[in-house]
């Protein structure tokens, strides 16, 4: 490794980081990388110091993606702000922020608004694209969620409204924990451990999952994922969300 130069770690990382997933993807942390690269900590401090230009770019990308959406609808259907923010429950300076691309808003704050602008989360955080096909590549999935330790997770594919399906591809790094609010009602969850062990909690019930188990699950009560081991989780999430937007549509000619 003490061979290797800098230019040539760089064109490495940009390889692996095609989008904001990519070290963790790996698996790999600071700590590793440090360890592998210790007779040369300059070198260290460039790979992350790149890493961290790429997360960053890609995170204003998403924004800007999030934040033109969130706008085009919002004049498609003739609303202002504050009848946008009535039906979303999100605050209109939220909203300012999230349509000027400065924002970095939760996901539960990106499923009030999807499901008030009657479009599913999928259809939120890219571009409209008419296709009966589509190919989100390894890296190019929209990160929505970043934990305190290195996990993320990452929206890789879904379906259009009203009944909406989303895939994730989840990561939780030792300690880190994510707790969901009640999503709508009827929606269902289905989740599949690839790697690690992984507490998952529905309604004050514990499930203790090891790598290949699965569980399905209640979307629409409280529930929360949680790490409490040594080593890193991952798995699949697969969200199914019936309806969105249905409760809205009533109200799309009041109020404007």
């Amino acid at each position: 490794m003490r061979w290797i130069t800098y230019m040539h770690i760089l064109f490495t990382l940009g390889d692996l980081q095609r989008s904001v997933n990519g070290i963790f993807r790996l698996g790999l942390s600071s700590a590793h990388l440090g360890t592998t690269l210790n007779h040369h900590p300059a070198i260290d401090i460039a790979l992350f110091v790149q890493y961290d230009a790429l997360m960053d770019t890609s995170a204003k990308r998403l924004a800007r993606t999030i934040g033109d959406r969130v706008k085009s609808e919002r004049k498609k259907h003739d609303w202002t702000l504050d009848h946008l923010s009535e039906l979303s429950g999100v605050s209109r300076r939220m909203l300012i922020n999230v349509e000027q691309g400065t924002a970095n808003p939760s996901v539960s704050i990106l499923l009030k608004l999807s499901d008030a602008l009657g479009l599913g989360l999928p259809a939120l955080v890219e571009p409209p694209e008419a296709a009966h096909s589509k190919i989100t590549r390894a890296g190019e999935g929209a990160a929505l969620w970043t934990g305190t330790n290195g996990g993320r997770g990452v929206l890789v594919a879904g379906t259009d409204a009203p009944d909406v399906v989303e895939l994730w591809d989840w990561t939780l790094a030792p300690g880190e924990r994510l707790e969901s609010e009640p999503h709508a009602a009827g929606t269902r969850e289905l989740l599949h451990l690839l790697k690690g062990s992984v507490t998952i909690e529905v309604d004050g019930e514990v499930h203790e999952l090891k790598a290949g188990d699965a569980i399905s699950f209640d979307g629409d009560t409280a529930h929360a994922y949680a790490n409490t081991r040594k080593t890193i989780a991952a798995f699949s999430l697969c969200v199914y969300e019936p309806g969105v937007g249905s409760a809205h549509k009533s109200e799309n000619t009041h109020g404007k």
